[in-house]
């Protein structure tokens, strides 16, 4: 009589290590009050201040079309770059991310997953905002909501590998002072809520060259006129191989 064999179990392929990570991300988010506050409350005051107020006059279009473009942008940026940057940098501090560098998830794999997490965020905050813009009396341009979505997808993309770079390979302390003086300094002057022509004229030929800007920018080329802002995408592309290879090379795990 032969012996019993033992079941053999398969490990999980990178995909599905990918997708189970991306999970766990999205609801620890979700859980997360502040992040939340960060991800909804704000952009929505923005969204209201910005119709309000004339700050977006004279550009030939409604404010109210012109401000949606700039906080789904900042929203990415809430998302992405300051909630994961802080995130990230304090589950370094406890260990979190010391546990997982003994699984075979690997850098890229946490990347991948953190990333996920922040896509599936950001469609729950781009519909919340998109139906509030809407009873604001937004009319976007048709032909320019796949772009916009596109566009948004990538700077999710780059704000989230800028978040990681800087939650791996700073102090967590560093990290939350970092990740929110950006957030405001980009916000504020950053050409992703105020365009270009509306900023200090020292800023004007600067803030194209930076993510924000690009993403800013990028978003009222698709959503307002329905165009392609080329020069834009490539920067924003430029910004999320950058920052994910150096984020792959330079990132600690404690």
């Amino acid at each position: 009589m032969s012996a019993p064999t033992m079941p053999t179990s398969t490990p999980a392929t990178l995909g599905r290590r990918i997708l189970r990570q991306g999970r766990y991300e999205t609801l620890t988010m979700l859980r997360n009050g502040e992040q939340l506050i960060l991800a909804i409350v704000l952009p929505l005051m923005a969204l209201v201040a910005l119709s309000a107020l004339p700050l977006l006059d004279d550009m030939g279009a409604s404010r109210v079309d012109l401000a949606t473009p700039g906080v789904l942008a900042l929203c990415a940026m809430s998302t992405a770059f300051t909630g994961q940057g802080i995130a990230t940098g304090f589950d370094r501090r406890y260990g979190v991310l010391r546990f997982l560098s003994t699984t075979p998830l690997g850098k890229a794999g946490l990347i991948a997953g953190k990333v996920l997490a922040v896509l599936a965020v950001l469609v729950i905050q781009a519909a919340i905002v998109s139906v509030a813009a809407l009873f604001l009396g937004w009319s976007p341009e048709p032909a320019g909501l796949a772009l916009g979505a596109g566009v948004l997808v990538l700077g999710a993309i780059s704000f989230t590998a800028l978040g990681l770079l800087i939650a791996g390979t700073v102090r967590p302390e560093a990290t939350l002072a970092i990740t929110n003086l950006v957030w405001i300094l980009f916000g504020a002057l950053g050409g992703i809520v105020l365009p270009a022509s509306r900023l200090p004229a020292w800023l004007e030929d600067t803030v194209g060259w930076l993510p924000s800007g690009a993403l800013g920018g990028a978003m009222r080329e698709a959503l307002v006129f329905g165009q392609v802002d080329v020069f834009a995408i490539v920067i924003l592309l430029g910004w999320s191989l950058l920052a994910s290879l150096a984020a792959i090379r330079w990132f600690k795990w404690s």
